[in-house]
């Protein structure tokens, strides 16, 4: 069934979350010298990877995917089993997925879409209803419920969690232009000249259906460099598809 109950009562339909884990995290210097940058050490015994997990098991997301590439081993290590976080029950599970190669050629993650892209036979074996895609190294706490079920009100391809930023530091984000009932009119990557403050947080909810569809168009794009804020976000806007964005009011950061 599509409709799940999560341990504390609520309902939700069938998602299905992909935390994005790969990245080298250059800016961190020798901190991420020898281990990838959501496994870097935070406040002692923790990692920056426990913020994504623990958002998920407290939102009674249960089913959870590990997207990683550069130096995976201290993470591997550090997830286990997923006993933590609640992922080690009989309804629950936390996959590790690593690029490998494959008929075609593939091998290498070329972007986030791309990431995502390759791991879609993982999905479809899965079956969700909704897809929630998330970074592992983003320091926050959100209820995912509350982004999905305004999702589902307002009737969305997508969604975007978004956060207010000070204006001198938009052009540093993906910056969404909205109207008075969320709907996402325009995104700009990193503009020179912000239309708004409202910034992507690199959290999504899409429709797997449509998604699926759009991994594989933008496969054949020659021009697109496979990523979400860059190519799949501005493609949908093209097709007038419903996106909506999904202000968030807490403390974030990337």
């Amino acid at each position: 069934t599509l409709i799940v109950k999560n341990k504390n009562g609520g309902i939700y339909m069938k998602v299905l979350a992909m935390i994005l884990a790969g990245g080298r995290g250059s800016r961190l210097d020798i901190l991420s010298e020898k281990r990838v940058k959501p496994s870097v050490p935070f406040a002692g015994k923790f990692r920056i990877i426990d913020f994504a997990l623990s958002n998920c098991s407290n939102s009674g997301i249960y089913d959870v995917a590990l997207l990683t590439q550069y130096l995976p081993l201290s993470l591997n290590e550090h997830i286990g089993s997923g006993k933590p976080w609640d992922f080690d029950r009989r309804d629950s599970s936390i996959t590790m997925l690593q690029p490998h190669e494959k008929l075609g050629g593939n091998s290498w993650y070329q972007g986030t879409a791309d990431a995502i892209r390759q791991n879609i036979e993982f999905i479809k074996n899965k079956n969700p209803k909704y897809v929630l895609i998330l970074s592992g190294d983003h320091i926050y706490k959100m209820n995912y419920q509350k982004m999905l079920e305004e999702h589902r009100a307002s009737y969305a391809d997508a969604s975007i969690a978004v956060i207010e930023v000070p204006k001198k530091e938009a052009s540093r984000f993906g910056i969404m232009d909205v109207d008075s009932t969320g709907r996402i009119l325009e995104f700009e990557e990193k503009p020179e000249q912000p239309k708004s403050q409202l910034a992507s947080m690199g959290i999504y909810i899409f429709n797997w259906k449509l998604l699926r569809k759009m991994l594989i168009a933008d496969r054949k794009n020659n021009d697109s460099s496979h990523d979400f804020g860059k190519d799949i976000i501005p493609t949908m806007l093209q097709e007038n598809r419903i996106l909506h964005a999904y202000q968030f009011k807490g403390y974030w950061k990337d």
